[in-house]
């Protein structure tokens, strides 16, 4: 049986990028982690390790850089240029992937910031040369409602010591990808209507389970943005469990919860429009 060389891409991991603008007194942070893979006519390279076809990734890194230096603005519109000029520049390279993540600074002053909790930004941008694919998203942007979701109703097996409940804390850190079904669009206006969007459903949403919190949270995007054609969630359950204090001769109304961090649950699933 003949063994013959799979799928493969290569490219310059988590390069850190912070630019700062400094064209008026208040002056503009942007805070990036760039990721490169690109991939085509490799099989040389792997067989024979010739490298006239690969385009170091030391130079990705150094793109990476430059382009920087011209300004970043919208982190889809940064991933485009990045992402055709690697293609377009190397014959050998037929397809190009860059994917950044935006860490969010509040400003205090004209120059002066502090790390923001708000969730991360992120962009997924691939060329084949033809077609740009672009995603945006979101990851890291903790949510709680301290009442107003319910679990129960679910199978019980001899295994089961879980009890139903009509009023819990609901948290998780939403993590969040979407598909735009155009390669333009005002990436900004779609970041904030999306994120919004996300915070609105689940303050909205009566909960009786995460998945039905998942499903309206998709939607409700869906809804807003036009751009979009697709959703995907990742939402863990971050369970907060009430604490017994009666060994201390203490009641708990509801007070009191311990903040579990592993095992939790995970749901994930995705919402799109109907071909």
């Amino acid at each position: 049986m003949a063994i013959v060389l799979g799928e493969n891409q290569y490219g310059k991991s988590e390069n850190r990028v912070v630019r700062i603008d400094r064209d008026n007194e208040a002056h503009r942070i942007t805070d990036l982690n760039v990721s490169v893979a690109l991939s085509g006519d490799m099989t040389d390279t792997h067989l024979t390790g010739a490298n006239d076809k690969v385009l170091a990734t030391d130079t990705q890194k150094n793109t990476v850089f430059a382009f920087a230096r011209d300004g970043i603005g919208e982190i889809e519109a940064y991933g485009l240029r990045l992402a055709r000029h690697f293609v377009d520049s190397q014959e050998s390279i037929h397809h190009s992937t860059v994917s950044i993540e935006s860490y969010p600074w509040t400003r205090l002053g004209h120059h002066s910031f502090s790390r923001s909790g708000e969730g991360t930004r992120t962009a997924v941008v691939s060329y084949d040369g033809v077609k740009a694919r672009v995603t945006g998203g979101i990851k890291d942007l903790t949510v709680l409602n301290s009442t107003g979701s319910e679990f129960w109703g679910f199978p019980r097996d001899q295994y089961t010591t879980l009890g139903e409940t009509t009023d819990r804390i609901l948290a998780t850190a939403v993590s969040a990808t979407w598909r735009f079904s155009v390669e333009d669009a005002d990436w900004a206006k779609v970041y904030e209507a999306a994120r919004e969007s996300l915070l609105e459903a689940f303050a909205d949403t009566h909960s009786l389970s995460l998945q039905q919190t998942l499903y309206a949270m998709g939607t409700r995007v869906l809804e807003t943005v036009p751009e979009l054609d697709e959703v995907s969630l990742s939402l863990p359950n971050k369970h907060h469990f009430l604490v017994d204090l009666e060994p201390f001769g203490l009641d708990n109304p509801g007070e009191v919860f311990f903040a579990a961090d592993r095992p939790y649950g995970l749901i994930e699933g995705t919402v799109r429009r109907e071909a």
